[in-house]
């Protein structure tokens, strides 16, 4: 039997050296490290324990960069963002029992939001293993239940040989669409044990393409090509597969409006004449959507935010693409595509026969102007102001991460993103504490440019052990910290319902004080001076945090 081999990497004769006389000292961690520089990793996040020791050992014969932070599920929210803003697979090294199960709603939002984090946890010795009570410091029953419902995968490295098969198959788990987080454990023994094992190189894991199918595509251009008033929904797997060309060359192509969900912020031109933003919690677009014959969903599962709260009820048809299978038909009947948004986007936009709807742009302005009144309506100048001061004082082409907080929710729908894959935030799975460190994770990918963070104070102080880390890699990133003395929007979500609110109001530390204590500056703003402020924060050198004393409100629902 013989193979081909042509399209394998080959060794140098270098490597081939090694391979017959690898170096004295490696250990299973050396096998890790290895196969993450194979696969072509240039950064890791995490946090040493224990049973890790020979991972975080390993570090030092590699050429690996080290962003460790001070919290596992802070080191998560770290990698996510990472792996979002370069889609490459950021590796995240945790050890066992606490430290993974700390790690895991980060992997939640990395989940949600089809982040390629590679989790590579320890484990305790391999003779503990197996659910019997050993009472091994950290020791679990089952470390693999308690990620299994959470990641795309589960591998398990039992002996040195199976560390880059395993590695490699995470990393292809991890980066074929939909990407998300996928989980490697092995044993504190395995990773310390010598080996004599060659070092390891040539690595292959490239994902698999999903490719739609030629009938489905043919289906989705008759159907659009026909459509009276069709209408596009783009969510984040336009910005994932970098496919906001298509997207805009396909709207224009057959007169399309486009509204993108929160999680699709930046995939089509804010101000583009077919461009209804993303005002998706607004009765007004709902209405609009559901006029639409033709409703065309690219890579959103039409989920409770996307579908103003399950109230949208389409009439026309629905075509649906999507990388995730479940996500298909999952809220409502529609010609599914199971595909990569990129790759069907470029077949339909050569499949569709070109339309034009002079009255588009109309009905588009329409829609806006219904929103801006209704907004207006409410008195909600302070809000508008903020936001403002923020786009004015960041940069096109700087990434920003949102926490959970009142001033992220109205930028969902009334921030401009400017460019695609430039604003993030944690409303994939919705926990707190994602904005600082996410935005670390990122500054980590891209030194060259500052990197805005957003939270509240309830959820800055999830995060606060981070200064220190911004702080020891001098990373250029800005921590705006909303101060409205509790969680703000639990506040009024309560009073609606209740009348009054319990256990929302918070004692908080001076965020200035404190900020300085770790060596960072900081400022305390108003909403006049905020784009100033702002604007000095983010052209400074290292880390920096402002601090605005603010009570906002968030603009009434539309879906009650």
């Amino acid at each position: 039997m013989s193979h081909d081999h042509d399209d394998r990497p080959q060794l140098t004769a270098a490597q081939a050296a090694a391979v017959l006389d690898p170096p004295a000292g490696r250990n299973g961690g050396d096998l890790v490290v290895e196969s993450l520089q194979g696969l072509g990793a240039t950064t890791v996040f995490g946090l040493p324990g224990q049973h890790a020791l020979g991972m975080f050992d390993a570090l030092r014969r590699s050429s690996l960069s080290y962003v460790g932070l001070r919290v596992e599920n802070n080191a998560g929210f770290a990698a996510d963002a990472y792996g979002r803003i370069t889609g490459e697979v950021a590796p995240l090294l945790l050890s066992t029992g606490p430290g993974a199960l700390t790690s895991l709603a980060a992997l939640q939002e990395a989940a949600a939001a089809s982040a390629p984090v590679l989790a590579i946890s320890s484990q305790i010795p391999t003779a503990g293993l197996g659910g019997g009570r050993h009472g091994y410091l950290h020791e679990l029953r089952d470390q693999q239940a308690s990620v299994r419902d959470i990641v795309k995968s589960v591998h398990t490295v039992r002996s040195a040989s199976q560390i880059p098969s395993a590695i490699a198959a995470a990393w292809e788990s991890a980066l074929t669409a939909p990407h998300g987080p996928v989980w490697v454990e092995i044993p504190q023994d395995v990773l310390l044990a010598e080996t004599t094992l060659p070092v390891v190189s040539a690595m292959d894991a490239t994902p698999r393409e999903l490719y739609p199918r030629p009938e489905l595509t043919i289906a989705a251009a008759h159907l659009l090509s026909n459509a009276e008033r069709p209408v596009i929904i783009a969510g984040g797997g336009v910005v994932r597969s970098d496919a906001s060309g298509k997207l805009l060359a396909l709207a224009e192509k057959i007169d399309a409006p486009v509204v993108t969900t929160f999680g699709g912020k930046g995939a089509f031109p804010w101000e583009h004449p077919l461009s209804l933003r993303s005002w998706l919690e607004d009765r007004h677009t709902t209405d609009f959507l559901e006029d639409a014959d033709v409703l065309l969903v690219v890579g959103s599962g039409l989920g409770e935010l996307s579908s103003n709260y399950h109230t949208f009820r389409p009439r026309g048809r629905v075509i649906q693409i999507e990388a995730d299978a479940g996500k298909l038909e999952s809220n409502h009947p529609a010609l599914g595509i199971h595909s990569d948004a990129r790759e069907a986007l470029a077949d339909l936009l050569e499949a569709v026969e070109p339309r034009e709807d002079a009255g588009a742009a109309e009905r588009v302005r329409t829609v806006l102007e219904k929103v801006r009144v209704r907004i207006d309506a409410q008195e909600l100048t302070l809000e508008q102001q903020v936001l403002a001061a923020v786009r004015e004082a960041l940069p096109d082409n700087a990434p920003s991460f949102w926490d959970m907080t009142i001033l992220a929710y109205w930028a969902w729908s009334a921030f401009d993103a400017r460019r695609p894959n430039t604003m993030h935030s944690a409303q994939g799975a919705g926990g707190l504490g994602y904005g600082f460190p996410a935005a670390i994770g990122a500054a980590a990918a891209d030194p060259t440019k500052p990197v805005l963070a957003v939270s509240g104070d309830g959820g800055a102080m999830y995060s606060i052990a981070e200064l220190a880390t911004a702080r020891q890699y001098d990373l250029p990133l800005t921590w705006l910290i909303v101060d409205d003395g509790g969680y703000g929007i639990l506040r009024e979500y309560m009073t609606g319902a209740f009348g009054e609110s319990t256990a929302t109001e918070l004692s908080r530390p001076d965020f200035v004080a404190l900020a300085e204590s770790f060596g960072v500056p900081a400022v305390r703003t108003t909403p006049e001076s905020l784009a100033g402020d702002l604007s000095k924060a983010l052209a400074a050198p290292g880390p920096s945090v402002v601090v605005l004393p603010a009570l906002l409100r968030m603009f009434e629902p539309t879906h009650l």
